[in-house]
């Protein structure tokens, strides 16, 4: 109890990541019978897999606030959770960033291959996909926000500002799906799979996670932090023609690396608007 106390932001981590990939763990030995599962075999887990990797950041972020904080921890929780009063024009960036940004890219790569086109495009079952979008991303969003925004975000901001807590969180958030990842390609060796993961999770997820902070640090909402998080996870499977788990070597490789990019490049373009700077207002105090 005085670890927990004396470095919530670690135990927090820890904690998630213990949770999460246990939880992984076990669902591959209890369905597979073995630790060793091939591509094909983890992915007939995936309905057990994913919803018990939810629950690293979410338990980990309700239980710690329960311990540090009490009855006041939860009030603040439930008033940042319900504050949704923040200006439409916040609503419109954390709920259109990502499917704008992929379908713009993937329209222009897909001008040299058919392969970009979106998914919603192509697809025969666009009411089922758009259902399913919506559902996995407001699943996914609600239960990992709780977690990263939660708890992390607003006290890793009492140290950094929104770039370096953006970095930190995007980092350990990528590095958190590893063990996803690592089964999902073509062997348990890791793969090109792998590799296009690696892009993946400390290039696009790093940027996308300091926009979301910096939507954070100006509307003080969960909520929008969970809408943003959910507008993502629709992206990349109503949008992006490659999917969750269907690694495609280069094409994906170079579209990963161009919407890395473009994020960047957005919120390099914010910093300048704002006078060189992301963050609204300087760190208040130093904590563990």
């Amino acid at each position: 109890m005085t670890t927990i106390k004396s470095y919530p932001l670690l135990s927090y981590f820890a904690l998630a990541f213990a949770i999460s990939w246990g939880a992984v763990l076990t669902v591959i030995v209890v369905g597979h019978g073995s630790i060793l599962a091939t591509k094909e075999q983890f992915e007939t887990l995936i309905p057990f897999a994913g919803p018990a990797m939810l629950l690293g950041p979410s338990v980990a972020g309700i239980l710690l606030t329960g311990i540090l904080y009490g009855k006041a921890g939860f009030r603040d929780l439930l008033a940042r959770l319900t504050r949704w009063r923040v200006g439409a024009r916040w609503y419109a960036v954390a709920l259109l960033t990502a499917p704008l940004l992929y379908t713009a890219i993937l329209l222009v790569l897909s001008v040299r291959s058919r392969e970009f086109l979106p998914t919603i495009f192509t697809s025969e079952g666009k009411a089922t996909l758009l259902l399913m979008g919506i559902f996995a991303g407001l699943v996914i969003g609600i239960f990992e926000e709780l977690g990263w925004t939660g708890f992390a975000i607003p006290r890793m901001r009492l140290r950094y500002g929104v770039l370096g807590t953006g970095l930190i969180v995007g980092v350990l958030w990528g590095a958190w799906h590893w063990l996803v990842a690592f089964w999902s390609s073509s062997t348990a060796s890791g793969e090109p799979a792998l590799v296009s993961f690696l892009l993946d999770s400390f290039l696009f997820l790093v940027a996308f996670r300091v926009l979301m902070v910096w939507v954070y640090d100006r509307t003080g909402s969960l909520l929008v932090a969970m809408l943003m998080h959910a507008s993502l996870v629709f992206a990349a499977n109503v949008i992006n023609p490659f999917g969750p788990l269907k690694i495609a070597g280069v094409p994906l490789m170079t579209f990963d690396l161009i919407w890395a990019a473009v994020l960047w490049v957005v919120i390099g373009a914010i910093a300048l608007a704002q006078g060189g700077h992301l963050t609204r207002e300087p760190p208040r105090r130093r904590v563990a």
